[in-house]
């Protein structure tokens, strides 16, 4: 079951950090505004909140249980049978995700620089390079993803800070001028997107080296603080920059880096931005795959979670080209039915092993 690979509590939130703001720091803000408009940040920091109690929980279960992933423990605390009952919507989940991460690179490819390519061109090699970094391992994914991860924060914040004459802060205010239902709809979906994901680190945590572990809690509570603070800003320079307009700009952080333009020699550097995007998503959908082939390993008691890569990235691959009929489909099951789906499928199976626990450890 691939237990003998262990990385730091440093690299672990590392990739938390990576999962967390990969995709999200591009894809988040244009949707969000159009749901909270000026209360966006405000969204965020509500969602964010309720990502650091699933993290929390999560820290919990790894305290009481550390050599053993979310699988495991649930196993052990409620049976395995039960375990596999609530392990249908965990995984399908995780199938879904696989389709939205890669399908939204395919969509942004067609939509903003190669628009006569097909779909299944960009999600096909998307896949094959995801499934080549599962098969090498957490390790390999923990050393390649630090170096991808810090040049990414580089160039976004290089193109925030780039676009800083073009911001008015006054675009900011009125703030909650429709009062408190946009920005609680705007914390529903950030809810669904990223923080309830947080649950695939549940499966990872027991591979953090026992010499190290006391490290553990802090580093992953400040990568997730640091995603929190991270959206908030470029969330707010969107709204600073494009005002009424942002919530309808569907790559915002793209479009803000058409508008850089530095003495005619800074121009054009939305490109950056179309490259960081695709690197996390990458990163997110290796991750995310990698844990998918490590929960069927354990749950079903495999000997390798290697065997089953190339196989759930093709099923997930296939789903790309027949999942949705539309861009419209796919922006309502992304706004709508993910958030409710992802409820059920992370945040209910972890609160009822935490509870189970607590429960177990009361009356011991």
């Amino acid at each position: 079951m691939n237990k003998l690979e262990t990385i730091s509590p440093k690299q672990i939130s590392v990739l938390f950090f990576t999962f967390m703001t990969g995709s999200s720091i591009i894809n988040i803000p244009a949707p969000l505004i159009g749901k909270a408009e000026n209360g966006a940040w405000l969204s965020l920091l509500i969602s964010g909140a309720i990502g650091m109690m699933l993290l929390g929980c999560m820290l919990y279960l790894h305290a009481r249980f550390p050599d053993k992933s979310f699988v495991e423990y649930s196993q052990k605390l409620i049976g395995v049978w039960l375990t596999l009952a609530i392990s249908v919507l965990p995984l399908s989940f995780m199938l879904h995700m696989l389709t939205a991460i890669v399908l939204d690179i395919a969509l942004f490819m067609k939509s903003s620089m190669l628009r006569e390519t097909p779909t299944y061109a960009f999600t096909s090699l998307i896949y094959m390079v995801s499934a080549l970094t599962v098969r090498a391992g957490l390790e390999v994914m923990a050393r390649m993803f630090t170096i991808i991860m810090i040049l990414v924060v580089f160039f976004v914040t290089a193109v925030l800070l780039l676009a800083i004459e073009n911001y008015n802060p006054g675009n900011l205010l009125p703030f909650m001028s429709q009062g408190i239902k946009p920005v609680l709809n705007g914390a529903f979906f950030s809810f669904g997107f990223p923080y309830a994901e947080v649950f695939l680190f549940a499966m990872l945590l027991h591979f953090t080296r026992k010499q190290e572990r006391s490290g553990l809690n802090r580093n992953m509570l400040l990568s997730l603080f640091m995603n929190i603070i991270t959206l908030c800003i470029s969330t707010s320079c969107t709204i600073m920059l494009f005002g009424p307009l942002a919530g309808i700009k569907k790559y915002s952080l793209y479009e803000l880096a058409r508008t850089v333009d530095v003495q005619e020699i800074i121009t054009r550097i939305e490109s950056v931005i179309g490259i960081s995007l695709i690197a996390g998503s990458y990163m997110k959908t290796t991750i995310t795959l990698y844990v998918l082939c490590l929960y069927v390993t354990h749950l079903f008691k495999l000997k390798d979670y290697r065997t089953l890569v190339m196989p759930f990235a093709m099923i997930a691959f296939l789903n790309t080209l027949v999942g949705f009929k539309s861009d419209m489909q796919w922006v309502e099951i992304v706004s709508i039915v993910h958030p409710l789906w992802v409820a059920f499928a992370y945040a209910a199976p972890l609160l009822l092993i935490t509870a189970v626990a607590a429960f177990r450890s009361s009356t011991n």
